[in-house]
Protein backbone atom coordinates (compact mmCIF):
# COMPACT_ATOMS: atom_id res chain seq x y z
CA UNK A 1 0.00 0.00 0.00
CA UNK A 2 2.93 2.39 0.57
CA UNK A 3 4.03 2.49 -3.63
CA UNK A 4 0.11 4.08 -3.84
CA UNK A 5 1.22 6.99 -2.31
CA UNK A 6 3.92 7.27 -4.64
CA UNK A 7 1.91 6.64 -7.97
CA UNK A 8 -0.57 9.51 -6.60
CA UNK A 9 2.62 11.89 -6.54
CA UNK A 10 3.55 10.85 -9.82
CA UNK A 11 0.17 10.80 -11.19
CA UNK A 12 0.05 14.49 -9.87
CA UNK A 13 3.41 15.72 -11.24
CA UNK A 14 2.40 13.90 -15.14
CA UNK A 15 -1.07 16.32 -14.67
CA UNK A 16 0.55 19.10 -13.90
CA UNK A 17 3.30 18.74 -16.91
CA UNK A 18 0.50 17.94 -19.13
CA UNK A 19 -2.82 19.65 -18.58
CA UNK A 20 -1.76 23.01 -18.04
CA UNK A 21 -4.07 22.75 -14.92
CA UNK A 22 -4.37 25.00 -11.63
CA UNK A 23 -1.73 23.47 -9.30
CA UNK A 24 -4.42 23.21 -6.04
CA UNK A 25 -6.97 21.20 -8.58
CA UNK A 26 -4.88 18.81 -9.20
CA UNK A 27 -3.74 18.19 -5.80
CA UNK A 28 -6.94 18.09 -4.97
CA UNK A 29 -8.52 16.43 -7.76
CA UNK A 30 -5.83 13.40 -6.50
CA UNK A 31 -5.93 13.51 -3.13
CA UNK A 32 -10.17 12.92 -3.67
CA UNK A 33 -8.64 10.19 -5.77
CA UNK A 34 -6.37 8.65 -3.57
CA UNK A 35 -8.71 9.27 -0.39
CA UNK A 36 -11.86 7.13 -2.24
CA UNK A 37 -9.54 4.54 -3.30
CA UNK A 38 -7.95 4.63 0.08
CA UNK A 39 -11.27 3.95 1.93
CA UNK A 40 -12.29 1.12 -0.77
CA UNK A 41 -8.78 -1.07 -0.06
CA UNK A 42 -9.34 -0.42 3.63
CA UNK A 43 -5.83 0.89 3.30
CA UNK A 44 -6.37 3.20 6.04
CA UNK A 45 -9.24 4.55 8.35
CA UNK A 46 -11.74 7.27 7.65
CA UNK A 47 -10.63 8.94 11.41
CA UNK A 48 -7.67 9.99 9.64
CA UNK A 49 -9.40 12.06 6.88
CA UNK A 50 -11.45 13.46 9.71
CA UNK A 51 -8.47 15.67 10.91
CA UNK A 52 -7.77 17.50 7.94
CA UNK A 53 -9.94 20.50 8.89
CA UNK A 54 -7.96 21.00 11.99
CA UNK A 55 -4.65 20.98 10.25
CA UNK A 56 -6.22 23.14 7.36
CA UNK A 57 -7.10 25.81 10.16
CA UNK A 58 -3.88 25.20 12.44
CA UNK A 59 -1.73 26.38 9.42
CA UNK A 60 -4.07 29.03 8.25
CA UNK A 61 -3.35 30.30 11.93
CA UNK A 62 0.21 30.74 11.58
CA UNK A 63 1.21 34.13 11.73
CA UNK A 64 3.46 33.84 8.94
CA UNK A 65 0.51 33.92 6.38
CA UNK A 66 0.02 37.35 7.72
CA UNK A 67 3.16 38.06 6.07
CA UNK A 68 2.16 36.36 2.45
CA UNK A 69 -0.71 38.95 2.46
CA UNK A 70 1.39 41.85 3.15
CA UNK A 71 3.97 40.18 0.51
CA UNK A 72 1.30 40.26 -2.38
CA UNK A 73 0.14 43.76 -1.58
CA UNK A 74 3.94 44.72 -1.61
CA UNK A 75 4.49 43.08 -4.95
CA UNK A 76 1.44 44.43 -6.86
CA UNK A 77 2.06 48.00 -5.68
CA UNK A 78 5.62 47.68 -7.00
CA UNK A 79 3.78 46.03 -10.15
CA UNK A 80 2.01 49.56 -10.87
CA UNK A 81 3.77 52.44 -9.37
CA UNK A 82 6.62 53.73 -11.18
CA UNK A 83 9.04 53.06 -8.49
CA UNK A 84 11.05 50.61 -10.17
CA UNK A 85 11.90 52.67 -13.24
CA UNK A 86 12.86 55.41 -11.48
CA UNK A 87 15.38 53.00 -9.44
CA UNK A 88 16.63 51.56 -12.47
CA UNK A 89 17.42 54.59 -14.38
CA UNK A 90 19.13 56.21 -11.26
CA UNK A 91 21.51 53.34 -10.77
CA UNK A 92 22.08 52.97 -14.64
CA UNK A 93 23.34 57.02 -14.10
CA UNK A 94 25.30 56.09 -10.80
CA UNK A 95 26.88 52.75 -12.07
CA UNK A 96 28.46 54.49 -15.11
CA UNK A 97 30.61 57.06 -12.83
CA UNK A 98 31.98 54.14 -11.10
CA UNK A 99 31.64 50.92 -13.86
CA UNK A 100 31.61 52.96 -16.95
CA UNK A 101 28.84 53.15 -19.42
CA UNK A 102 29.05 50.16 -21.37
CA UNK A 103 28.57 47.65 -18.14
CA UNK A 104 26.39 50.04 -16.26
CA UNK A 105 22.80 49.03 -18.24
CA UNK A 106 23.17 45.74 -16.67
CA UNK A 107 24.27 46.02 -14.06
CA UNK A 108 21.72 48.25 -12.64
CA UNK A 109 19.21 45.52 -13.89
CA UNK A 110 20.75 43.35 -11.34
CA UNK A 111 20.83 45.69 -8.84
CA UNK A 112 17.32 45.90 -9.09
CA UNK A 113 16.28 42.75 -8.77
CA UNK A 114 18.29 42.48 -5.92
CA UNK A 115 17.27 45.47 -4.01
CA UNK A 116 13.01 44.38 -5.38
CA UNK A 117 13.12 40.89 -5.77
CA UNK A 118 12.75 39.94 -1.97
CA UNK A 119 10.09 42.44 -1.49
CA UNK A 120 8.02 41.25 -4.65
CA UNK A 121 6.98 38.16 -3.21
CA UNK A 122 7.95 35.68 -6.02
CA UNK A 123 9.66 34.32 -9.09
CA UNK A 124 7.58 35.21 -11.56
CA UNK A 125 6.33 38.66 -9.30
CA UNK A 126 9.76 40.10 -9.78
CA UNK A 127 10.21 38.79 -13.37
CA UNK A 128 7.21 40.79 -14.65
CA UNK A 129 8.48 43.72 -12.76
CA UNK A 130 12.35 43.51 -14.42
CA UNK A 131 10.47 42.88 -18.08
CA UNK A 132 8.76 45.78 -17.63
CA UNK A 133 11.69 48.20 -15.93
CA UNK A 134 15.35 46.95 -17.47
CA UNK A 135 14.14 44.52 -19.79
CA UNK A 136 12.09 47.36 -21.69
CA UNK A 137 15.13 49.45 -21.50
CA UNK A 138 17.47 47.33 -22.90
CA UNK A 139 15.45 46.46 -25.55
CA UNK A 140 15.34 50.07 -26.37
CA UNK A 141 19.23 50.19 -26.15
CA UNK A 142 19.61 47.32 -28.85
CA UNK A 143 20.43 44.64 -25.91
CA UNK A 144 20.47 41.05 -28.08
CA UNK A 145 16.78 39.09 -26.96
CA UNK A 146 19.56 36.51 -25.92
CA UNK A 147 21.14 38.42 -23.20
CA UNK A 148 17.96 40.06 -22.21
CA UNK A 149 16.52 37.00 -21.41
CA UNK A 150 18.95 35.09 -19.73
CA UNK A 151 19.42 38.65 -17.22
CA UNK A 152 15.92 38.87 -16.06
CA UNK A 153 15.75 35.44 -15.36
CA UNK A 154 18.63 35.50 -13.47
CA UNK A 155 17.90 38.67 -12.01
CA UNK A 156 14.12 37.80 -10.41
CA UNK A 157 16.39 34.57 -8.91
CA UNK A 158 17.25 36.73 -6.40
CA UNK A 159 14.61 36.75 -4.23
CA UNK A 160 14.86 33.30 -3.55
CA UNK A 161 18.19 33.67 -1.64
CA UNK A 162 18.39 37.15 -0.75
CA UNK A 163 16.27 37.69 2.56
CA UNK A 164 13.77 38.25 3.76
CA UNK A 165 11.76 37.34 0.60
CA UNK A 166 8.83 35.56 0.90
CA UNK A 167 10.58 32.13 -0.50
CA UNK A 168 13.05 32.04 1.82
CA UNK A 169 10.23 32.47 4.72
CA UNK A 170 7.91 29.93 3.83
CA UNK A 171 10.44 27.56 3.37
CA UNK A 172 12.47 28.65 6.80
CA UNK A 173 8.55 27.32 8.45
CA UNK A 174 8.51 24.20 6.21
CA UNK A 175 12.05 23.55 7.43
CA UNK A 176 11.19 23.90 11.18
CA UNK A 177 8.07 21.14 10.78
CA UNK A 178 10.46 19.10 8.98
CA UNK A 179 13.25 19.74 11.34
CA UNK A 180 10.92 18.34 14.31
CA UNK A 181 9.52 15.46 12.41
CA UNK A 182 12.96 14.52 11.57
CA UNK A 183 14.40 14.34 14.88
CA UNK A 184 11.08 12.20 15.94
CA UNK A 185 11.77 10.45 12.86
CA UNK A 186 15.62 9.43 14.15
CA UNK A 187 14.47 8.75 17.85
CA UNK A 188 11.70 6.15 16.34
CA UNK A 189 14.22 4.55 14.23
CA UNK A 190 17.57 4.65 16.51
CA UNK A 191 19.16 6.75 13.84
CA UNK A 192 22.53 8.55 15.40
CA UNK A 193 21.43 11.81 15.08
CA UNK A 194 18.69 11.36 17.31
CA UNK A 195 21.45 11.39 20.48
CA UNK A 196 22.92 14.44 19.49
CA UNK A 197 21.36 17.65 21.30
CA UNK A 198 20.26 19.02 18.57
CA UNK A 199 18.47 22.33 18.48
CA UNK A 200 15.47 22.92 16.20
CA UNK A 201 15.70 25.75 13.93
CA UNK A 202 13.97 28.37 13.44
CA UNK A 203 12.90 30.99 10.22
CA UNK A 204 15.69 33.30 11.48
CA UNK A 205 18.35 30.84 11.40
CA UNK A 206 17.35 29.84 7.85
CA UNK A 207 17.48 33.43 6.99
CA UNK A 208 21.39 33.97 8.67
CA UNK A 209 22.55 30.55 6.78
CA UNK A 210 21.83 32.43 3.61
CA UNK A 211 22.95 35.13 4.05
CA UNK A 212 26.62 34.86 3.24
CA UNK A 213 25.95 32.68 0.02
CA UNK A 214 24.05 34.51 -1.01
CA UNK A 215 26.21 37.89 -1.04
CA UNK A 216 28.99 35.32 -2.58
CA UNK A 217 26.70 34.27 -5.59
CA UNK A 218 25.58 38.42 -6.03
CA UNK A 219 29.07 39.09 -5.85
CA UNK A 220 30.03 36.87 -8.18
CA UNK A 221 26.95 37.90 -10.89
CA UNK A 222 27.69 41.12 -10.61
CA UNK A 223 31.85 40.15 -11.65
CA UNK A 224 30.46 38.36 -14.41
CA UNK A 225 28.22 40.93 -15.57
CA UNK A 226 31.01 43.47 -15.44
CA UNK A 227 33.33 41.29 -17.45
CA UNK A 228 30.88 40.18 -20.20
CA UNK A 229 30.04 43.54 -20.75
CA UNK A 230 33.43 44.72 -21.28
CA UNK A 231 34.25 42.30 -24.15
CA UNK A 232 31.11 43.78 -26.17
CA UNK A 233 32.37 45.93 -28.86
CA UNK A 234 29.67 48.33 -29.87
CA UNK A 235 28.32 47.49 -32.88
CA UNK A 236 28.95 43.52 -33.21
CA UNK A 237 27.46 42.94 -29.51
CA UNK A 238 23.80 44.86 -30.44
CA UNK A 239 24.35 47.53 -28.49
CA UNK A 240 23.64 51.48 -29.60
CA UNK A 241 26.84 53.37 -29.01
CA UNK A 242 26.06 54.74 -25.28
CA UNK A 243 26.87 58.60 -24.36
CA UNK A 244 30.58 59.14 -23.57
CA UNK A 245 29.32 61.64 -20.84
CA UNK A 246 27.25 60.03 -18.24
CA UNK A 247 24.26 61.92 -17.44
CA UNK A 248 23.28 63.81 -14.97
CA UNK A 249 20.83 62.81 -12.05
CA UNK A 250 17.21 64.43 -11.84
CA UNK A 251 16.19 65.16 -8.13
CA UNK A 252 13.67 62.62 -8.35
CA UNK A 253 16.22 60.12 -9.24
CA UNK A 254 18.62 61.87 -5.95
CA UNK A 255 16.07 61.21 -3.84
CA UNK A 256 15.05 57.74 -5.17
CA UNK A 257 18.50 56.33 -5.01
CA UNK A 258 19.05 57.76 -1.79
CA UNK A 259 15.64 57.04 0.18
CA UNK A 260 14.54 53.34 -1.45
CA UNK A 261 17.31 51.48 -0.70
CA UNK A 262 18.18 53.21 2.40
CA UNK A 263 14.67 51.41 3.35
CA UNK A 264 14.97 48.39 1.88
CA UNK A 265 18.40 47.40 3.19
CA UNK A 266 17.51 48.76 6.64
CA UNK A 267 14.11 45.92 6.74
CA UNK A 268 16.56 43.73 5.37
CA UNK A 269 18.99 43.78 8.07
CA UNK A 270 16.46 43.96 10.75
CA UNK A 271 14.89 40.80 9.61
CA UNK A 272 18.06 39.04 9.20
CA UNK A 273 18.58 39.87 12.72
CA UNK A 274 15.63 38.96 14.12
CA UNK A 275 14.93 42.85 15.65
CA UNK A 276 11.97 42.85 13.45
CA UNK A 277 9.74 40.07 12.83
CA UNK A 278 8.60 39.57 8.51
CA UNK A 279 5.06 40.11 8.95
CA UNK A 280 6.09 43.91 10.23
CA UNK A 281 8.26 44.55 7.71
CA UNK A 282 5.98 43.78 5.03
CA UNK A 283 3.37 45.96 7.29
CA UNK A 284 6.09 48.82 6.99
CA UNK A 285 7.04 48.30 3.34
CA UNK A 286 3.15 48.07 2.35
CA UNK A 287 2.25 51.73 4.10
CA UNK A 288 5.63 53.53 3.03
CA UNK A 289 4.78 52.42 -0.89
CA UNK A 290 0.96 53.86 -0.02
CA UNK A 291 2.28 57.00 1.45
CA UNK A 292 4.56 57.39 -1.69
CA UNK A 293 2.14 56.65 -4.13
CA UNK A 294 -0.34 58.69 -2.76
CA UNK A 295 2.03 62.08 -2.11
CA UNK A 296 3.40 61.02 -5.70
CA UNK A 297 -0.16 61.45 -7.04
CA UNK A 298 0.25 57.86 -9.15
CA UNK A 299 -2.16 55.49 -6.57
CA UNK A 300 -5.61 56.71 -8.24
CA UNK A 301 -8.69 55.14 -6.89
CA UNK A 302 -8.76 53.07 -10.45
CA UNK A 303 -4.73 51.85 -9.66
CA UNK A 304 -5.57 51.51 -5.95
CA UNK A 305 -8.40 48.74 -7.11
CA UNK A 306 -5.66 47.23 -9.81
CA UNK A 307 -3.52 46.81 -6.93
CA UNK A 308 -5.91 45.03 -4.56
CA UNK A 309 -7.18 42.97 -7.56
CA UNK A 310 -3.43 41.89 -7.83
CA UNK A 311 -3.09 41.10 -4.40
CA UNK A 312 -6.12 39.12 -3.85
CA UNK A 313 -5.54 37.02 -6.47
CA UNK A 314 -1.79 36.05 -5.71
CA UNK A 315 -3.45 35.73 -1.86
CA UNK A 316 -6.43 33.32 -3.35
CA UNK A 317 -3.83 30.99 -5.43
CA UNK A 318 -0.96 30.38 -2.63
CA UNK A 319 -3.98 30.06 0.15
CA UNK A 320 -5.44 27.46 -2.16
CA UNK A 321 -2.16 25.60 -2.91
CA UNK A 322 -1.43 25.77 0.49
CA UNK A 323 -4.72 24.19 1.42
CA UNK A 324 -4.36 21.22 -1.80
CA UNK A 325 -0.94 20.28 -0.34
CA UNK A 326 -2.34 20.02 3.45
CA UNK A 327 -4.82 17.82 1.53
CA UNK A 328 -2.37 15.78 -0.47
CA UNK A 329 -0.11 15.26 2.17
CA UNK A 330 -2.54 13.89 4.69
CA UNK A 331 -3.39 11.70 2.16
CA UNK A 332 0.04 10.51 1.65
CA UNK A 333 0.73 9.62 4.72
CA UNK A 334 -2.45 7.96 5.44
CA UNK A 335 -0.60 5.40 2.67
CA UNK A 336 2.34 5.51 4.72
CA UNK A 337 4.29 7.12 1.70
CA UNK A 338 6.61 8.90 4.92
CA UNK A 339 7.59 5.81 6.08
CA UNK A 340 8.42 4.28 2.75
CA UNK A 341 10.52 7.21 1.87
CA UNK A 342 11.97 7.32 5.69
CA UNK A 343 13.10 3.40 4.66
CA UNK A 344 14.82 4.17 1.92
CA UNK A 345 17.09 7.20 3.40
CA UNK A 346 17.46 5.02 6.41
CA UNK A 347 19.47 2.39 4.05
CA UNK A 348 22.00 5.73 3.62
CA UNK A 349 22.54 6.25 7.04
CA UNK A 350 26.64 6.93 7.36
CA UNK A 351 26.40 8.56 4.09
CA UNK A 352 24.27 12.19 4.91
CA UNK A 353 26.58 13.81 1.87
CA UNK A 354 24.81 11.45 -0.65
CA UNK A 355 21.37 11.09 1.00
CA UNK A 356 21.57 15.06 0.73
CA UNK A 357 22.68 14.84 -3.10
CA UNK A 358 19.78 12.57 -3.32
CA UNK A 359 17.33 14.82 -2.18
CA UNK A 360 19.03 17.89 -4.03
CA UNK A 361 18.73 15.65 -6.91
CA UNK A 362 15.02 15.31 -6.39
CA UNK A 363 14.30 19.02 -5.79
CA UNK A 364 16.39 20.10 -8.78
CA UNK A 365 14.05 17.79 -10.84
CA UNK A 366 11.01 19.19 -9.14
CA UNK A 367 12.07 22.66 -9.98
CA UNK A 368 11.38 22.19 -13.48
CA UNK A 369 7.69 21.37 -13.68
CA UNK A 370 6.64 23.39 -10.07
CA UNK A 371 7.65 26.44 -8.71
CA UNK A 372 8.89 27.58 -5.42
CA UNK A 373 5.79 27.53 -3.23
CA UNK A 374 4.46 24.21 -4.84
CA UNK A 375 7.78 22.69 -3.81
CA UNK A 376 8.01 24.10 -0.15
CA UNK A 377 4.12 22.59 0.22
CA UNK A 378 4.29 19.77 -1.17
CA UNK A 379 8.03 18.18 -1.77
CA UNK A 380 9.86 19.51 0.95
CA UNK A 381 7.23 18.00 3.89
CA UNK A 382 7.92 15.03 2.10
CA UNK A 383 12.02 14.27 1.34
CA UNK A 384 13.28 16.89 4.10
CA UNK A 385 12.12 14.91 7.37
CA UNK A 386 13.38 11.51 6.73
CA UNK A 387 17.07 13.58 5.25
CA UNK A 388 17.05 16.10 8.65
CA UNK A 389 16.81 12.53 10.72
CA UNK A 390 20.42 11.83 8.84
CA UNK A 391 21.81 15.13 9.24
CA UNK A 392 22.10 17.52 12.40
CA UNK A 393 22.44 20.61 10.85
CA UNK A 394 19.08 21.77 9.04
CA UNK A 395 20.22 25.40 8.01
CA UNK A 396 22.79 24.46 6.32
CA UNK A 397 20.43 21.65 4.62
CA UNK A 398 17.52 24.72 4.04
CA UNK A 399 20.64 26.86 2.67
CA UNK A 400 21.52 24.26 0.09
CA UNK A 401 18.05 23.91 -0.79
CA UNK A 402 17.57 27.89 -1.93
CA UNK A 403 20.48 27.79 -4.12
CA UNK A 404 19.69 24.08 -5.77
CA UNK A 405 15.92 25.88 -6.36
CA UNK A 406 17.48 29.11 -7.52
CA UNK A 407 19.81 26.33 -10.19
CA UNK A 408 16.58 24.51 -11.06
CA UNK A 409 14.59 27.51 -11.92
CA UNK A 410 17.34 28.84 -14.38
CA UNK A 411 18.61 25.68 -15.73
CA UNK A 412 17.83 24.96 -19.64
CA UNK A 413 15.61 24.38 -21.03
CA UNK A 414 12.71 23.94 -18.90
CA UNK A 415 13.74 26.24 -15.73
CA UNK A 416 10.79 28.33 -14.68
CA UNK A 417 12.37 31.58 -14.55
CA UNK A 418 13.69 31.21 -17.77
CA UNK A 419 10.81 29.97 -19.74
CA UNK A 420 9.16 32.45 -18.20
CA UNK A 421 11.74 35.54 -19.16
CA UNK A 422 11.69 33.93 -22.59
CA UNK A 423 7.94 34.32 -22.81
CA UNK A 424 8.34 37.96 -22.13
CA UNK A 425 10.85 38.95 -25.17
CA UNK A 426 9.89 39.53 -28.76
CA UNK A 427 11.33 37.92 -30.88
CA UNK A 428 11.73 34.86 -28.81
CA UNK A 429 15.00 33.77 -28.66
CA UNK A 430 16.48 30.94 -29.70
CA UNK A 431 17.51 28.28 -26.78
CA UNK A 432 21.16 27.81 -27.53
CA UNK A 433 21.95 31.40 -27.50
CA UNK A 434 19.97 31.78 -23.83
CA UNK A 435 22.15 29.24 -22.62
CA UNK A 436 25.10 30.32 -23.76
CA UNK A 437 24.63 33.84 -22.18
CA UNK A 438 23.62 31.84 -19.29
CA UNK A 439 26.15 29.41 -19.08
CA UNK A 440 28.60 31.73 -16.87
CA UNK A 441 26.10 32.80 -14.15
CA UNK A 442 25.19 28.93 -13.89
CA UNK A 443 29.30 28.01 -13.66
CA UNK A 444 28.93 30.74 -10.56
CA UNK A 445 26.24 29.32 -9.13
CA UNK A 446 27.16 25.89 -9.29
CA UNK A 447 30.22 26.97 -7.85
CA UNK A 448 28.98 28.15 -4.70
CA UNK A 449 26.38 24.60 -4.20
CA UNK A 450 29.97 23.13 -4.64
CA UNK A 451 31.54 25.41 -1.64
CA UNK A 452 28.38 25.84 0.14
CA UNK A 453 28.43 21.34 0.25
CA UNK A 454 32.12 20.82 0.83
CA UNK A 455 32.25 23.63 3.94
CA UNK A 456 29.37 23.87 5.88
CA UNK A 457 30.93 26.66 7.66
CA UNK A 458 29.98 29.46 4.84
CA UNK A 459 26.34 28.89 6.43
CA UNK A 460 27.33 29.35 10.28
CA UNK A 461 29.20 32.94 10.09
CA UNK A 462 26.58 34.77 10.70
CA UNK A 463 24.35 32.59 12.74
CA UNK A 464 23.10 34.14 16.41
CA UNK A 465 22.80 30.72 17.53
CA UNK A 466 24.37 27.45 17.92
CA UNK A 467 23.50 24.22 16.05
CA UNK A 468 22.92 21.84 19.06
CA UNK A 469 22.22 22.55 22.66
CA UNK A 470 21.73 20.02 25.34
CA UNK A 471 20.12 16.24 24.48
CA UNK A 472 16.36 17.04 24.41
CA UNK A 473 13.47 14.71 23.48
CA UNK A 474 10.66 15.30 21.48
CA UNK A 475 7.41 13.46 21.71
CA UNK A 476 3.73 13.59 21.19
CA UNK A 477 2.25 16.77 22.66
CA UNK A 478 4.96 18.76 23.04
CA UNK A 479 5.64 18.86 18.92
CA UNK A 480 2.82 21.88 18.40
CA UNK A 481 4.14 24.08 21.38
CA UNK A 482 7.69 23.45 19.87
CA UNK A 483 6.79 24.67 16.64
CA UNK A 484 5.14 27.64 17.80
CA UNK A 485 7.92 28.87 19.87
CA UNK A 486 10.62 28.44 17.77
CA UNK A 487 8.37 29.79 14.78
CA UNK A 488 9.18 32.77 16.62
CA UNK A 489 12.53 34.71 15.56
CA UNK A 490 12.79 36.99 18.28
CA UNK A 491 11.96 34.53 21.58
CA UNK A 492 15.17 34.49 23.06
CA UNK A 493 17.28 31.38 22.28
CA UNK A 494 18.19 28.59 25.47
CA UNK A 495 21.65 29.48 26.45
CA UNK A 496 24.12 26.97 25.07
CA UNK A 497 25.50 24.67 26.68
CA UNK A 498 29.66 23.54 26.48
CA UNK A 499 29.27 20.59 24.01
CA UNK A 500 32.00 19.63 21.87
CA UNK A 501 29.97 19.83 18.56
CA UNK A 502 28.73 23.45 18.65
CA UNK A 503 30.25 25.27 16.34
Amino acid sequence: MNAIGLLLLVLALVLMMTTGWATYAVLLGVSTLGAVAGLALGAFDGAVLRSLPERVVGLLEHDLLQALVLYAVVGALLNHLALVNGLYSGLRKLLARVVGQRAAPDMAGLGVGMLMAPMNGSVGASLVTLSHTAGQAWAHEGMPPARRTALVAVASTLGIIVPPSLVLLLLGDAMLRAHTEGLTLATQLGLASARAGTRIINTQDVLQAALAPGALLLVLWMGVTWWLAQRRTGGTAGHRAASPTPLALTPSERWTLGVVPTLIVALLALVTTGRVRAVEAAATAGVLLLVWGVTSRQLTLRRLAQVLDDAMALTGALFALLVAAVTFSLVLRAYGTDVLVAEWMRALQGQPLLAMGVVLAVLLGSAFVLDAFELIFLIIPIVMPPLLALVDDAAWVAALTLLVLQAGFLLPPLGYALVLSRAQVAPRPAMGAVARALAPYLLCLAGVIALVMAVPATTQWLRSTPATLPEMSIQGDDLDALMREMSQPEAPAPAPAASPTAP
